[in-house]
């Protein structure tokens, strides 16, 4: 059976797959991987950015020995999906992401790692603050300012950038048409500039995972991976 690694966002957890690998299990071997500071797996010392996420699945797909893979990711998951995929191509057979965010700048990823304040998320949106807790355990009030620096020095120096043609693998590139975090515009202009992509808008779909009707994204699966 080929390999479909599953990656979450930031702040996510593997548990959002949970609707879809009993389907996707029938035609794949299914891999859920953590990234560190999720999940109650340890935050680095030297804390967390977008190399270190495509290092950890770089590691983890050489433990694992997988060949010829097939990634989806989520939000920033698809980022590091496509990271590795420009560093190891003949590693990665093709990549579907969804909701992910690739127009970063500096001042724009300043002001969004300010919402992730977890004082003011557990003052302010306490279901909120005790899902992350019951998700990455008493360590969430350190993962939100280690995303927060991970989200400000992706803004400094997105590795994406100027880099979208050199990835080759087949990607498809998905957004739903009612994300507030993603625009229809960047998810397109990325989807021009990779050589081999196709793109999907998701109708009636926000950003979050659990938001997302699973028939509709199998659908979308099915169709791109050619699976019946």
């Amino acid at each position: 059976m080929p390999n479909l690694i599953l990656l979450h966002g930031a702040l996510g957890h593997s548990d959002v797959f949970e609707p879809f690998k009993e389907e996707l299990s029938k035609y794949f071997t299914i891999y859920t991987p953590l990234f560190s500071g999720h999940g109650y797996v340890q935050i680095p010392e030297n804390g967390i950015s977008i190399e270190t996420y495509t290092q950890e699945l770089k590691e983890f797909i050489e433990k694992k020995k997988l060949n010829d893979v097939f990634i989806f990711g989520h939000s920033m998951g698809g980022y590091v999906a496509l990271c590795y995929a420009m560093e190891n191509p003949s590693a990665v057979n093709s990549i579907l992401t969804l909701g992910t965010k690739f127009d970063w700048n500096e001042e724009q990823a300043v002001k969004e790692s300010k919402m992730l304040n977890p004082d003011v998320i557990a003052e302010k949106i306490p279901k909120y603050g005790e899902l992350l807790e019951k998700q990455h355990g008493a360590q969430w009030k350190q993962l939100l300012p280690a995303i927060a620096d991970m989200m400000v020095s992706l803004g400094k120096n997105p590795p994406l950038k100027n880099n979208l043609s050199t990835i080759n693998v087949p990607v498809q590139i998905m957004v739903g048409d009612q994300d507030n975090m993603v625009t229809l515009e960047e998810s397109t202009e990325v989807y021009r500039s990779l050589p081999n992509a196709k793109l999907a808008v998701l109708p009636d779909t926000k950003h979050p995972m659990d938001r997302v009707r699973p028939n509709l994204l199998l659908n979308l699966m099915r169709d791109f991976w050619n699976f019946s």
